[in-house]
């Protein structure tokens, strides 16, 4: 029988840090690489981390290789994931040669590892399908969980359909003032990346019911185009290199950014639990990232 060895408890990285999901996954790879090029560019620490579900291993273990012991799966399961992580981790030390990364792998149920990991992180990056039990759902329950339930920011790499033009980033607001912190993460993602910045508030007109569309803001209604200039007043001092341009946008709102996904670098949406009422709460940053081609950002409003 094989020594199992010691599992590690906790997610290895200094307070601050980038954390990415690793699974080996394509969607995982591509949220690595997204990650390591954010670390670089914001000069934190980056830890790859993988979460081993011992249970769901070890019975695929059983499956295939007929292994009873339970210690012999779990080492074996641990073997492959960290040989997983190790490679993930020398990949971005080629490419960025002077980004500390801490190769991480713990015994938890992924969406606890990643939320628990999310309290002291700075940001967190998952791929939006992993290698999981459920392999038939349109977005894995990791990525759902996290970016419901994680403390700070989480971008969620999904893939582009096609090969369409991108134009920057879009940030979705309501221009309350719990909206500040999606905003100051928007602009900073801009500034950082060199990219235009698009700020669309989208507004329900059942007039327009039967045809959603996007109105540029100086075509716009005077009181959304008044809101969405005082909620940009402040970043537009603070960020003077950020190319920006204001947007009115008719229809509902998750699926008029989930049609805005594919034609950013970057969508950010804000989540708030507590008020349906609110424009952009919990369920509608859930539904942005299930049927949005592309990366989404799921940023946590200030409380109310």
């Amino acid at each position: 029988m094989t020594t199992e060895p010691s599992p590690d408890h906790g997610h290895a990285g200094p307070p601050g840090s980038i954390v990415v999901g690793v699974d080996g996954s394509p969607d995982a790879a591509r949220a690595v690489s997204w990650a390591a090029q954010e670390a670089s560019l914001e000069h934190r620490p980056l830890v790859l981390l993988h979460a081993l579900d011992t249970t769901w291993q070890a019975v695929d273990a059983w499956r295939s290789d007929g292994i009873a012991d339970t210690y012999e799966m779990r080492h074996l399961a641990r073997q492959a994931v960290r040989a997983t992580v190790d490679a993930a981790a020398q990949g971005v030390r080629l490419t960025y040669p002077d980004l500390g990364v801490v190769a991480s792998v713990v015994d938890f149920d992924p969406r606890q590892a990643l939320i628990a990991a999310s309290r002291t992180a700075h940001l967190l990056l998952v791929g939006s399908r992993g290698r999981g039990p459920v392999r038939g759902l349109l977005l894995g329950s990791v990525s759902v969980a996290t970016a419901q339930l994680a403390t700070c920011p989480v971008v969620v790499c999904r893939p582009r359909r096609g090969q369409l033009a991108t134009h920057g980033i879009i940030v979705g607001i309501d221009g309350s003032p719990a909206s500040a912190p999606v905003l100051d993460f928007a602009f900073r993602q801009a500034s950082l990346h060199l990219a235009p910045l698009t700020v669309m508030h989208c507004y329900w007109d059942p007039v327009d019911a039967g045809a959603p569309r996007r109105l540029h803001a100086c075509a716009g209604r005077g009181a959304m185009q008044r809101l969405l200039a005082e909620a940009v007043a402040g970043y537009t001092e603070t960020y003077p290199d950020v190319e920006l341009r204001l947007e009115l946008a008719t229809g509902l709102v998750d699926q008029v950014l989930a049609r805005a996904a594919p034609e950013s670098d970057l969508l950010v949406v804000g989540r708030h639990h507590r008020s349906a009422g609110r424009i952009v709460h919990g369920s509608m940053a859930t539904t942005v990232i299930q049927y949005a081609a592309g990366t989404v950002a799921v940023v946590p409003e200030a409380p109310c």
